[in-house]
């Protein structure tokens, strides 16, 4: 801001005494004192505040306003609450020196004066970066450039302005990750998909425990080529701003809005770079779908898998591991389309290097190298959790992840593997389901493929009377069951566990008997009960 601009209409009421052709110095900021020397702390561009308490006679008028000029102060402000009206000498001092003097009134606080000029000063620097990043929008457009990273560091550095790009996943696309814990992303993730959900107007607002959060949607452009992958939030990065944007000037929030128009462009560009990536998807899906050559398909993985790669910059150039994962997928609720984006975005917080292809207009195959993880099915759980949010009641994925597989001739028992896991997982309730090798050879499978109608009625038969029950009498006989038959029938074990007396384990028992017509210290019905629990 300029000087002129402390007498424009909207700011604090000020009187301008001296310095009218001075009017178009810039001012960086306000320092207030009542120093007799405050040189040593300005820096230049500060309009200086006083109650001129430092004047004791008219010659303190000259070497003071001598001292502030020194320090390249842009224009005093003298406050008229405790001495009163400006004296004469000050007023000549500052004419002598060319230096812009203003009356503060006494009803005026320098307090007000403090509060815009930041404003100001912070409204055009903003407007100076949002400048910045729209020309570096047309860059990354036009050109393919990159640095995300690079604007992040500049607004925080310059504005004090802290942002983040994160995935519907919560995984950090850009921006410092150190000073947002996984904790937090994973919940500003699940805020933006679930007010995305409800067709909320953005910016979308949370609050933390470390304050508060706007997020914006960075969708890409659509491709408009035929059979693109239908666009869903589920798959759309999200700009996160700490602070709220709804209360910035319009300039700073047009800030914010070029900024999420710049992440949408690098999306975009970033998508461009996967269409490679997912010819080779389909590619290798159809190998495996016709039961080709091992050798083909190995060829086709390891060279299409690094050109790939080194297309689009990945950190993972060498060339693919021995063991595989291949994971079978559908949703429900969802677009045409949708998944193959979802899980591409997903699966990359543990892998630059997934291949996912389209299968029919609702499922998706992926082959990536296998994971770094006891369990891959439960790590395939925690990367795809956070989608939950944006599901809402009829949107469900399922997967079936197979166990790590060798190139060579593996891949193909894999994805049978997979399928059959996935049969598993849409057998449960959830809105994201996973199941992996490890359940199918248990009763799991055999559950899986017994027909819906026929589940339903055998779960019917053995604990409808139990549930209702509970519901009349505000007991707890489901929790019981579950309870010992988890102990392996042992009452101190499971008394122990519920916190309740053996007696009463006994009676809880028995009144299952009874509503049942089971005995409960049959092996038989033992496991006819749990299997009935196992599909509730």
């Amino acid at each position: 801001m300029r000087v002129r601009d402390l007498l424009a209409p909207g700011a604090p009421r000020l009187r301008l005494l001296t310095g009218e052709d001075e009017l178009d110095r810039q001012v960086t900021g306000v320092m207030t004192t009542d120093l007799q020397d405050p040189g040593r702390y300005l820096h230049g561009g500060e309009l200086v505040l006083t109650g001129m308490l430092w004047r004791t006679d008219p010659a303190d008028s000259e070497r003071f306003v001598r001292t502030v000029v020194a320090g390249g102060a842009a224009a005093l402000g003298a406050g008229e609450a405790e001495v009163g009206p400006v004296p004469a000498d000050l007023a000549a001092a500052c004419r002598r020196h060319r230096l812009p003097l203003l009356a503060v009134p006494d009803d005026v606080a320098f307090g007000a004066v403090t509060e815009y000029v930041g404003r100001q000063v912070s409204a055009d620097r903003a407007a100076d970066l949002s400048a910045l990043v729209d020309r570096h929008r047309l860059l990354v457009s036009a050109a393919g450039a990159g640095g995300l990273d690079a604007v992040l560091d500049l607004l925080g550095g310059d504005l004090d302005l802290d942002c983040w790009v994160l995935t519907p996943t919560g995984r950090t696309v850009a921006g410092p990750a150190d000073r947002l814990p996984a904790a937090d992303r994973d919940q500003l993730a699940r805020a933006h998909l679930a007010a995305q959900r409800q067709r909320r107007r953005p910016p979308h607002r949370i609050r933390l425990a470390d304050g508060t959060y706007s997020l914006l949607p960075a969708a890409a452009e659509p491709t408009g080529t035929a059979g693109a992958d239908a666009d869903t939030p589920l798959a759309d990065w999200i700009l996160a701003v700490a602070g709220d944007v709804t209360e910035w000037t319009p300039k700073r929030q047009q800030l914010a809005e070029n900024l999420a128009r710049l992440v949408a462009a690098e999306r975009t560009r970033r998508d461009e770079g996967r269409r490679l990536r997912r010819r080779i998807a389909d590619e290798v899906l159809a190998l495996l779908q016709r039961d080709a050559d091992p050798a083909e398909t190995s060829r086709a993985l390891r060279a299409s898998t690094t050109m790939a790669a080194r297309y689009e910059g990945s950190t993972e150039t060498s060339g693919p591991g021995p063991q595989w994962l291949v994971l079978s997928a559908d949703a429900t609720g969802l677009p045409d389309g949708a998944l193959r984006p979802i899980l591409e975005e997903a699966l990359a917080g543990a892998t630059d290097r997934a291949l996912v292809a389209t299968l029919g207009p609702t499922g998706a195959v992926a082959v990536l190298p296998a994971l770094d993880a006891p369990v891959p099915a439960d790590a395939v759980r925690a990367l795809l959790a956070p989608l939950e949010a944006g599901l809402g009641s009829e949107g469900r994925i399922t997967v079936g992840v197979c166990a790590p597989a060798a190139e060579s001739g593996g891949l193909r028992g894999a994805l049978e593997e997979a399928r059959h896991a996935r049969r598993i997982a849409a057998a449960r309730v959830g809105r994201v389901c996973v199941a992996g090798p490890e359940e199918l050879a248990s009763h799991v499978l055999l559950l899986a493929a017994v027909p819906d109608e026929v589940r339903r009625a055998f779960r019917s038969r053995l604990l409808d009377k139990v549930i209702a029950y509970d519901l009349e009498h505000q007991a707890d006989l489901v929790r019981t069951l579950e309870a010992f038959l988890r102990s392996d029938g042992s009452w101190t074990r499971c008394a122990a566990q519920l916190h309740v007396h053996v007696n009463t384990l006994r009676y809880r028992i028995g009144r299952i008997e009874e509503l049942t017509g089971r005995d409960l210290s049959r092996l038989e019905d033992r496991v006819d009960f749990y299997l009935a629990l196992e599909l509730s």
